[in-house]
């Protein structure tokens, strides 16, 4: 999926795009599954703007969106996703408004996908 895609190569308003046209068709329930991803990646563009509140919002409405679908759905490993963005949030907390120049980008998650 090239939204997936995009958000693992940091292409996060490109993601926020391509995601938004799945969740938006989507009538099932797995729209919110596209959503959850979506906001997660959302939260990371504000974090490279330096916007604090944005990136916190984002990454706590993405997991809640999320957490219903854990621990896998259509192949994601949302449990994982989960866990990723738990840790990046607590060091964007930890940080602070003054601070996210600092931020380690190697905490940023990744979106795996099982096949088989």
């Amino acid at each position: 999926m090239e939204g997936i895609a995009q958000f693992n190569r940091g292409e996060y308003f490109k993601q926020h795009e391509t995601l938004e046209l799945l969740w938006r068709a989507e009538r099932r329930d797995v729209r919110r599954l596209y959503q959850g991803i979506l906001q997660i990646g959302v939260a990371f563009h504000h974090l490279r703007r330096a916007n604090h509140h944005g990136t916190v919002y984002m990454l706590r409405r993405g997991t809640r969106y999320l957490a219903p679908f854990a621990p896998r759905c259509q192949g994601v490993d949302v449990e994982g996703l989960l866990a990723d963005a738990a840790a990046a949030l607590r060091e964007v907390e930890r940080l602070g408004p003054g601070r996210l120049a600092e931020f380690d980008w190697r905490l940023a998650p990744t979106v795996r996908v099982w096949v088989g």
